[in-house]
């Protein structure tokens, strides 16, 4: 089974081409982003993980710069292990899935610069990548939880330019997250397990999507200014 490291490496532009397709209005914010000067106190905190930091925008890119390496981790071993069974359109759409998500998650690192947690180690463990049910369950959930994720932390953006591009990245997740939803069962890619009775995506509080992204990672992520650092 190759390593994330391996495909990367064999694929040394992809990164580039994604993060440049998907940087677009951040190039301003990225520019204040590196003019900051803002400590790292309390990033590694022992026994409880990398904390994404004090409260503010960093944090909360932080906390999306965290789900979006871990979504990435998963897709280009989708990619590299393709499941039993799996079509030319699935290869195709999934590996379109893979570029996107490695392009957000160096928009995260790029943008975050030196105030950016470090690379996160997944622990994909449990998860039985030659099978096609069990990969596309275990992709509904990420992309679900991305979601919900932005969906709920969404309103602690302060700065205009982030929200914005909060807006466009969940968009993404959201287009992902109905594609593997119709995969898994034709016509769910709307149904009520993920909206609300006004037809709006349900959210997530920062300490319930650590909870479950920690069971998919090694390195664990705390947020400790937001009340979640045990796992």
């Amino acid at each position: 089974m190759k390593t994330e490291t391996q495909i990367e490496t064999q694929s040394p532009n992809m990164a580039r081409r994604s993060f440049l397709r998907y940087a677009g209005v951040g190039v301003a914010s990225m520019g204040v982003l590196a003019a900051a000067s803002c400590k790292k106190d309390n990033r590694v905190m022992p026994m409880t993980g990398i904390d994404i930091g004090p409260t503010g925008d960093f944090a909360i890119l932080n906390y999306a710069y965290a789900l979006e390496q871990l979504e990435a981790a998963f897709y280009i071993q989708v990619a590299a292990t393709p499941y039993s069974g799996i079509t030319s359109a699935e290869t195709s759409l999934l590996t379109d899935i893979r570029e996107h998500e490695v392009g957000h998650r160096e928009f995260f690192k790029a943008a975050l610069g030196s105030n950016a947690i470090q690379g996160l180690t997944p622990d994909f463990s449990s998860i039985d990548f030659s099978n096609r049910t069990k990969v596309l369950a275990t992709a509904q959930a990420f992309e679900d939880l991305g979601v919900s994720a932005y969906n709920g932390a969404g309103y602690l953006i302060k700065d205009a330019n982030y929200l914005l591009i909060a807006g466009k990245i969940v968009s993404v997740e959201a287009r992902h997250a109905a594609y593997i939803r119709n995969l898994v069962s034709p016509g769910s890619f709307a149904d009520s397990t993920i909206l609300d009775a006004n037809g709006l995506d349900k959210q997530k509080t920062i300490k319930e999507v650590l909870t479950t992204a920690n069971t998919f990672l090694k390195t664990k992520v705390n947020a400790s200014n937001y009340g979640y650092v045990s796992f």
